[in-house]
């Protein structure tokens, strides 16, 4: 068998860590860096926070606090600005999946000009990028540990840039930086870490033991915690699995990808505004029911770690989907997608976007088409 993993070279994981942060500039000699984040978490006063940090070891930052969910191009060229404005040696991610994107971009883009047109697609990078530090605030994309960053594009359609490049050179986990986080999006999160586990353990092309591994790790973890953090945002432990779940299934989806869940969620989040979270939950169920027909065992293999009610017990493939349909109502998140908006006559062109998503398609245990996607939007519906 042969097996190619890569990851993140440096984690630091644990309640308070983050106040690592001025040493770990140090060691990647950035002195001047540009925090890419959003306007909810400065408001909440996370950025001061680590200006405060940073400060103390004469470390002086600059803000890009502009990022938008779903990020949009012109994100990423904003904040190169803002960097070359200020000078900045290097770059901190602070925030969600929008925001560590928009980071990763920026680290590159800030000192490669090179048209963003060549570079979508897998393996598209050339040269270096500036220093790279990721911070999560949610535990859901794992985009700390990923070496992929997805834009909206003007024509509303999710495009990704895919390169072991954009792999960051530390990512800090610190839960109490979650704490904060609605009941909402902290589902959605969930969700969205749950699904990054459950497509890179089925994934077609590169499923391998090390990502299996990880994904059912993180699997575990997400599936006994997740229901405790939507009840009780404070519970500090809970919490940290949480985040330790995400990073697990981060790096297992990193090298072994994503595929159809993905790729019908994406349209719903481009065209309807809807969180990437959430997107995936609204279809999750019907792909899964889709794909059974291929890969029943391996959901059956699983299914223990996502639904901690199922320890013990013969697993057949209903008792997996059902189990995931009862843990979306028990999270009180929409369920179907007239709930967000979507109707009938809106099915002809998220399944047309759904198939331009080939770069996750290809990795879909089965093999999903035009009419497939629109039959699962309907049932979806």
């Amino acid at each position: 068998m042969s097996i190619s993993f890569k990851t993140v070279p440096w984690i630091e994981s644990g309640l308070g860590k983050i106040s690592l942060i001025s040493n770990i500039c140090k060691k990647l000699h950035v002195k001047r860096p540009i925090i890419v984040t959003d306007k909810g978490l400065s408001d909440l006063g996370y950025v001061d926070r680590i200006d405060k940090i940073l400060k103390k070891s004469n470390i002086h930052s600059c803000v890009y606090n502009d990022v938008l969910a779903d990020p949009p191009e012109y994100n990423i060229f904003e904040a190169v600005n803002v960097s070359h404005a200020y000078d900045a040696d290097g770059v901190i991610g602070l925030g969600g999946g929008s925001s560590m994107d928009v980071a990763k971009a920026v680290s590159y883009f800030s000192i490669n000009k090179i048209p963003i047109e060549k570079c979508y697609g897998v393996n598209k990078l050339v040269n270096k990028r500036a220093p790279l530090i990721q911070i999560p605030t949610t535990a859901g994309t794992g985009s700390e540990l990923t070496p992929i960053s997805i834009f909206t594009l003007k024509s509303q359609q999710k495009m990704g840039i895919v390169d072991p490049l954009l792999y960051a050179d530390c990512a800090i986990l610190d839960a109490d930086l979650t704490l904060d986080l609605p009941k909402d999006i902290t589902a959605y999160s969930g969700i969205d870490a749950m699904v990054h586990a459950i497509e890179a353990y089925t994934t077609k092309l590169k499923k391998n033991p090390i990502s299996d591994a990880l994904a059912k790790k993180a699997l575990s973890l997400l599936g006994e915690n997740l229901r405790i953090v939507v009840e009780e945002p404070s519970n500090r432990m809970a919490r940290e699995k949480m985040l330790l779940g995400s990073m697990l299934a981060g790096m297992a989806f990193s090298n072994a990808p994503c595929a159809g869940v993905h790729a019908l969620a994406y349209p719903i989040g481009a065209k309807f505004h809807v969180p990437h979270g959430l997107s995936n939950s609204l279809v999750l169920s019907k792909v899964l029911k889709f794909n059974s027909l291929k890969v029943e065992k391996m959901y059956c293999e699983i299914a223990q770690d996502c639904l901690p009610h199922l320890k013990g017990k013969t697993i057949k493939i209903d008792d997996f989907i059902l189990g995931i349909e009862q843990l979306i109502v028990d999270l009180k998140i929409p369920r179907c997608l007239k709930e967000v908006g979507i109707s009938h006559n809106d099915i002809p062109k998220l399944a047309e976007d759904s198939i331009k998503q080939q770069r996750l398609l290809i990795n879909n245990p089965r093999d999903l088409n035009l009419d497939d996607a629109i039959s699962i939007y309907e049932a979806a519906l």
